[in-house]
């Protein structure tokens, strides 16, 4: 197993006033050779989106664009006719292919809205254009890893353009549990939302992001009660 750990507090940080943008992997102004991705997990952006404002219509192409609402309320629209509202709960996930053209803005005009931005390298490219969306229970991630993001419309959670399986949960303080890889060759992004836990004898703490690869599982323990995201994604880009 190989592994390189990313503490919250080395991450690139911008603040734009109307937007505090945490940079797991070089973006924008912040550049760092070492971080450019990881695998085919290109972005890892933790947002914080002032109210009423937000990131005008603008273009991508080639890229899967997984949007994950933290708190707050996200208003979408693009240029395939998607007019929406991603709250925390939501998962929604666009393959921009030949090209897409959208905008992200808080919905609210009294409150932010915090949310994950990530950006997975496609499998394949200029293909037709993809939008996909789910709502989750929170009890389906009562003390287990659910399947929010994989390669198939027939699959669980949100299909995206690339052999790539994510998993949300939300652990209780003690509970211990492990996640198998679905493809060789593949490697995993770990990243605590809150409270902290161990992978392997690694401890990590909230905001943290751990990359695992050279392994087919992952042995997992809540040290606190944590919510904790998995991105299985390919180490290897053809």
């Amino acid at each position: 197993m190989k592994t390189i750990l990313h503490k919250a507090d080395t991450r690139g940080n911008a603040n734009h006033g109307w937007l505090e943008s945490n940079h797991t992997f070089s973006f924008a102004n912040y550049y760092n050779p070492e971080r450019v991705h990881f695998g085919a997990l290109r972005v890892l952006n933790d947002d914080h989106v002032a109210p009423g404002r937000g990131f005008g219509k603008h273009p991508h192409d080639n890229m899967e664009i997984i949007s994950i609402p933290i708190s707050g309320d996200l208003r979408h629209e693009d240029s395939m006719g998607n007019e929406t509202v991603i709250k925390e709960g939501d998962i929604q996930a666009m393959s921009a292919g030949t090209g897409v053209f959208h905008s992200e803005m808080n919905a609210n005009a009294d409150r932010p809205v915090d949310f994950l931005q990530i950006w997975v390298f496609p499998k394949s490219r200029d293909i037709t254009p993809n939008y996909s969306q789910i709502t989750l229970d929170e009890a389906q991630l009562d003390n287990k890893l659910t399947q929010i993001v994989s390669p198939s419309p027939e699959d669980e959670g949100v299909h995206i353009n690339q052999d790539a399986w994510f998993h949300l949960g939300n652990l209780h303080h003690g509970t211990a549990t492990e996640y198998e890889l679905k493809k060789a060759g593949n490697g995993v992004y770990a990243f605590v939302l809150e409270g902290s836990v161990t992978i392997g004898d690694q401890i990590l703490e909230r905001r943290d992001g751990l990359g695992i690869w050279d392994t087919d599982r992952l042995d997992i323990t809540a040290t606190k009660d944590a919510r904790l995201l998995l991105m299985e994604v390919p180490m290897n880009l053809n």
